[in-house]
C-alpha cells in the first residue's frame, strides 16, 4: 500500500520506518526543510533504539522517502497518517491540537479520490468528529474520505519495537471502507495474531488517555508506597516484589523513582484529568489530579534524600554528577525529564552540577544550556562528592564501580528503578543510598 506519514517527530518517523519495514511505500512530510534533507539522506534527527539502522536501510531501498510537499504526498497515497504534535495547551490542562487540523486544512483540499486518513496524535475527545466534517468539506473527493482515529501506545525508547510488534491495536472508525483499509495496512500485524479493537471513535480517544493515565497512576501510587517506607523504616523493593505477584496488580510499570517524565504521560495525565473535569466526573479528576501531585513531588523527595546522603555536607557548593539526562533509556527525549528537573533543582541549591547521558547530551543542553554536560562516563565522576543514577541506561549497569570508585567521593544515590546492585558498589568502597529503602 502507498502510505503517508504526516509529521516527522518522535512519532512520525518511527511509524514510517516501520510501515517501510512491512513492506509500505512511505512518504513522510515535514515543513522542515533542513531535517527532510537529513532523513532522505538516512541520518535520524532522533535516537530511538534500532531507529537509525531502519531508517538507512529503507531509504536506501527506495521504500522510505520524505518531502515538504504535502501535494505530493496527496497524489501518492491512498492512506494517510496524522502524527504532528500536541502539545498541552496554554491552559496546561488540554491538548493543543492546532497542528492537527492544520495539517488536515493543508493535506485535504489536494484529496481528489478515495482515501482514508489515520490519526495517530493523542487527542481530546471528539476530535475525530470534527477532523471528519474539516476533511469532507475541503476535500475534492468528499464523504469518500474517511478519517479513522488509530492511537499509538509507543513506549520511547521501544517505538520501532512497538510499532512492529505492539500489544494491541485500536481502530476508532464509522465505515466498512475505513476498518478494510486498517485491516489492509495492518495485515502483517494482525497475521502474527496482534488483537485489532475496532470501536467508535470516541471509544478510541479515550483509551489512549485511559491507558497513559493508569499508568502515571500506577508510578504515583508506588512513589507514594516508597515515601511511607522512608517514613516507616520500610523496604520499598520488597513490597513491589510482594504486589506484583498478585496477576491483578502485577509488577510492571511498577517503578518507583523519582517521577515519569516525557512527551506523553505528564501531558496525558494532565488532559485526562481536564476530561474528566469537563465530563462532570468530579470524583475521577479528584484521584487523577492527587496522581499529578504525587509525581510533581518527586524532585523534592530526591532532594531531601539527597540532604541527608552529604551529611555534615551542603548541597550548596557541593560537586553533583547526574547520570541521564534523557527521561528513560532508549531515547534522547528530554522532555519534562525527572533527571533534569533534579540537576536543575541541585543547581538552583547551589551544587555545581555535571550531567552524563550516552544519547541525550544535544538535545538537554538545547533545554538546559545552564548545566554542565559530558559524555564521558568515567570522567563525569571526576571530584564528585555525589553520583545520582537517574536514568536507567544500560551504560550504568555497566560500569565498573571498582574503577569510578577512586575519581570520586564514595557515594551514590540511586532511585528504586535502579539496574545497579547496590551491593556490588558497596563492596567496592561506595556508600549507596535509595529512595524506599532507608539505611539499606
Amino acid at each position: 500500500m502507498r502510505i503517508s506519514v504526516i509529521g516527522c517527530g518522535h512519532l512520525g518517523i518511527p511509524h514510517a520506518a516501520a510501515m517501510a519495514e512491512l513492506g509500505h511505500e512511505v512518504i513522510g512530510v515535514d515543513v522542515d526543510q533542513a531535517k527532510v534533507d537529513s532523513l532522505n539522506s538516512g541520518q535520524c534527527p532522533i535516537y530511538e533504539t534500532g531507529l537509525p539502522e531502519l531508517l538507512a536501510r529503507h531509504t536506501a531501498s527506495g521504500r522510505l522517502r520524505f518531502t515538504t510537499d504535502i501535494r505530493e504526498a496527496a497524489a501518492f497515497a491512498d492512506m494517510h497518517f496524522i502524527g504532528v504534535g500536541t502539545p498541552i495547551d496554554a491552559d496546561g490542562r488540554s491538548y493543543d491540537t492546532g497542528q492537527v487540523y492544520g495539517a488536515v486544512r493543508q493535506l485535504a483540499p489536494h484529496l481528489d479520490r478515495a482515501c482514508t486518513i489515520v490519526g495517530k496524535s493523542t487527542v481530546t475527545v471528539g476530535t475525530t468528529v470534527q477532523v471528519t466534517a474539516l476533511a469532507q468539506r475541503l476535500a475534492p473527493a468528499g464523504e469518500r474520505v474517511d478519517v479513522v482515529w488509530n492511537p499509538e501506545f509507543l513506549r520511547e525508547g521501544r517505538a520501532v519495537e512497538d510499532t512492529l510488534r505492539p500489544d494491541r491495536l485500536i481502530a476508532g472508525l464509522t465505515t466498512v471502507e475505513a476498518e478494510k483499509a486498517i485491516r489492509a495496512v495492518y495485515a502483517p500485524i494482525l497475521d502474527a495474531g496482534v488483537p485489532l479493537f475496532v470501536t467508535d471513535p470516541q471509544t478510541a480517544e479515550l483509551a489512549k488517555g485511559a491507558a497513559n493515565t493508569f499508568l502515571g497512576l500506577k508510578i504515583s501510587y508506588i512513589n507514594a508506597v516508597a515515601d511511607m517506607c522512608d517514613a516507616a523504616g520500610g523496604d520499598i523493593s520488597q513490597i513491589v516484589d510482594i504486589l506484583g505477584i498478585d496477576p491483578r496488580i502485577g509488577s510492571g510499570g511498577m517503578r518507583p523513582g523519582i517521577g515519569y517524565g516525557g512527551g506523553c504521560l505528564p501531558k496525558d495525565v494532565r488532559a485526562f484529568t481536564a476530561s474528566a473535569r469537563q465530563l462532570g466526573a468530579d470524583k475521577a479528576a479528584a484521584l487523577l489530579r492527587a496522581a499529578e501531585e504525587i509525581n510533581e513531588s518527586r524532585t523534592d523527595v530526591a532532594m531531601d534524600l539527597i540532604r541527608g546522603a552529604l551529611g555534615d555536607r551542603r548541597v550548596k557548593h557541593a560537586k553533583i554528577t547526574v547520570w541521564g539526562a534523557a527521561f528513560k533509556p532508549g531515547t534522547n527525549d528530554v522532555r519534562e525529564s525527572p533527571a533534569l528537573a533534579l540537576a536543575q533543582a541541585l543547581q538552583q541549591a547551589g551544587a555545581t552540577v555535571t550531567v552524563h547521558d550516552p544519547q541525550a547530551v544535544a538535545t538537554a543542553m538545547t533545554r538546559n544550556p545552564e548545566l554542565d554536560y559530558t559524555d564521558d562516563l568515567p570522567a563525569s565522576v571526576d571530584g564528585a562528592d555525589l553520583v545520582v543514577l537517574a536514568t536507567e541506561w544500560p551504560e550504568y549497569q555497566q560500569a565498573d564501580p571498582r574503577e569510578l570508585a577512586g575519581r570520586a567521593a564514595s557515594l551514590l544515590l540511586v532511585d528504586c528503578r535502579t539496574i545497579l546492585d547496590p551491593e556490588s558498589w558497596r563492596t567496592a568502597g561506595w556508600t549507596v543510598h535509595q529512595l524506599g529503602r532507608p539505611g539499606k
